[in-house]
């Protein structure tokens, strides 16, 4: 009975420090808030909302290391903490760990849907999960395209060394030697075409790009009008021109955006198939 006693005595205090530390965090007092979580953590070290409180007071300063860290230890105690996937998800990002980012965003977003399909945690993690997508898909595409130049320009030059040894030991030849060079270079440069060819991304459509920008969607809100655009792009239109629809010039407020979730799974679609063809699991 003595230790039940004393183990519900800390788990009384340990909410009371978590009460503190809401407190503070809501009067963005984030260091006070920080000391709150840790000695409600320190009397209650297996109660994953303490850690996934204070790493949020992390993700308020940037400081990324030990937000991965204090989401880490959430998740480890409770595996189904849709904050905690979700924190780790964007420290790992800031790390350009952009395939295990991705991954801990979509198990945040597969147990927010269940927990709470339409909160507001669902939407702002579907958010981010498009962003972190398009980052690796540029990441990757990026990362492809310069090895590719690289072994290109190292087998070229492979090609020119063999080719003045060969000059140096075949005196007379030199006509032909060169012409093997030229044929190399040659059959070389088309090899690399085709390489780079297949590795590049498909052109995206144009209904899953904002018709403002043109760039792919990564938060796409449709007027009543119809017309999908980017939501920060449209939101700024709506502060900084005029509250009208920029192509059909109906009257628009803001009130009346809407999520578009068909696009948006759409471009999730796209980049998972286009976009992450040169990840490695």
């Amino acid at each position: 009975m003595g230790p039940n006693v004393s183990l519900s005595s800390a788990l009384k205090q340990a909410e009371l420090l978590r009460e503190d530390g809401n407190f503070y965090f809501k009067k963005e007092r984030f260091g006070a808030a920080i000391d709150a979580y840790t000695s409600a953590i320190t009397l209650c070290p297996n109660v994953a909302v303490y850690w996934t409180n204070r790493a949020l007071c992390h993700l308020k300063r940037k400081d990324w290391t030990k937000l991965e860290e204090d989401c880490r230890k959430a998740v480890r105690l409770d595996n189904n903490s849709v904050k905690g996937h979700y924190m780790l998800g964007l420290a790992l990002l800031q790390r350009k760990e952009y395939a295990e980012g991705v991954k801990q965003l979509e198990k945040a977003l597969d147990l927010g849907r269940g927990a709470n399909p339409k909160g507001y945690m669902v939407e702002e993690i579907w958010q981010e999960l498009a962003k972190a997508k398009y980052m690796e898909w540029e990441h990757a595409s990026t990362t492809r395209s310069w090895e590719l130049q690289s072994l290109k320009e190292a087998c070229e030059t492979a090609l020119q060394e063999k080719h003045i040894f060969e000059v140096s030991q075949m005196e007379g030849f030199v006509d032909e030697v060169d012409t093997s060079l030229s044929k190399q270079l040659q059959t070389l440069a088309s090899v690399f075409e085709i390489a780079e060819e297949a590795d590049r991304p498909t052109e995206v459509p144009d209904y899953l790009c904002c018709k403002i920008t043109l760039d792919i969607f990564r938060d796409p809100v449709i007027t009543p009008s119809g017309v999908t655009y980017e939501r920060s792009v449209i939101l700024e239109h709506l502060q900084k021109v005029g509250t009208f629809d920029p192509i059909t010039r109906e009257p628009l407020f803001q009130s009346q955006l809407v999520p578009n979730l068909a696009i948006k799974e759409a471009v999730h679609a796209f980049l998972d198939k286009h976009g992450w063809a040169y990840r490695t699991d």
